[in-house]
């Protein structure tokens, strides 16, 4: 399965923030807000990367990220000209998924809870059409929403509902079958010039082959397009980081725990960050890891 995280738009909810600076380079309590969509893809496995930007950010995320290698990936990069709406990510991204599934991600969520490197892989593993995740919200009219019955079945999508059928939000995570470069390549601009990720989604469920998991009770999601979503992620962050010493979003941490690179590699990592509570932590997973031969 091959990785896209869409970091483009021009932030306009968060300006001035955003007046020279991406909104996914914005700090979300200690880390950059492009780690926790990265975390997400390398929990799920997923090594081969794309992050799309707009034209003016790309070389900021190349300065961050690199080629990857540091942390066992592969990191390329594409650019969207226009916020011209979700779907396009997978038409831009076509060359690079090629006959892969793909797991398509926004830049500015985060996705916090139990088992979820576990949920993650059961739905990879059974993958047939698309793979969403649902979370229970109070103004679902903001968001894309889905209808499902007692059986837990996908019954509609409908995107930012003026009358919900549900409060059962839809995600900014998408797993994908290999179809959907096909399906992307066939929507039509919305009544607002966008291609519509909820109109690829409505194909598959028109086939039969749309598929929503509910992120229930315990689990946090956030997206952080306001100043406000943005200082409530950074705080729930915070607190879950300080009462428990376990760190969100240590992208150097996944990539130990998923094998990609080694303890000593991982350790290394955090001696360039010394001096930080990041850096400190990063070396004292590397050690806990069991696996360290020196350092």
């Amino acid at each position: 399965m091959k990785g896209i995280i869409l970091a483009g738009g021009s932030g306009t909810r968060l300006r001035p923030l955003t007046a020279t600076l991406s909104k996914q380079i914005l700090p979300v309590y200690d880390k950059p807000m492009i780690y926790y969509p990265l975390s997400v893809l390398m929990l799920a496995g997923v090594r081969e990367i794309l992050v799309i930007s707009s034209r003016d950010h790309s070389e900021m995320f190349r300065d961050l990220l690199g080629d990857g290698s540091r942390l066992g990936l592969r990191v390329e990069y594409a650019e969207q000209d226009q916020p011209n709406g979700i779907a396009e990510a997978l038409i831009i991204g076509a060359d690079f998924v090629g006959d892969d599934q793909v797991a398509l991600v926004l830049g500015d969520n985060i996705f916090h809870g139990p088992r979820f490197s576990l949920m993650l892989g059961e739905a990879t593993a059974a993958l047939d059409g698309v793979a969403l995740f649902g979370y229970r919200v109070s103004d679902p009219q903001r968001y894309a929403v889905g209808e499902i019955d007692a059986d837990g079945r996908l019954l509609s999508l409908e995107e930012k509902p003026l009358r919900p059928k549900s409060n059962l939000a839809v995600t900014g995570l998408y797993l994908y079958d290999n179809d959907v470069i096909g399906v992307a390549k066939n929507v039509t601009p919305s009544a607002r010039g966008e291609l519509e990720i909820t109109d690829v989604n409505r194909a598959y469920l028109a086939q039969g082959r749309a598929h929503l998991t509910e992120l229930g009770r315990g689990f946090a999601w956030l997206d952080m397009g306001t100043h406000d979503s943005l200082l409530h992620a950074g705080q729930y962050v915070q607190l879950v980081e300080q009462r428990q010493g376990e760190w969100i979003a240590c992208v150097e941490e996944v990539a130990l725990h998923r094998g990609f690179i080694t303890a000593e590699q991982c350790y290394r990592l955090g001696q360039e960050m010394a001096g930080t509570a990041y850096g400190t932590y990063v070396q004292e997973i590397a050690h806990r890891s069991g696996a360290m031969t020196s350092a």
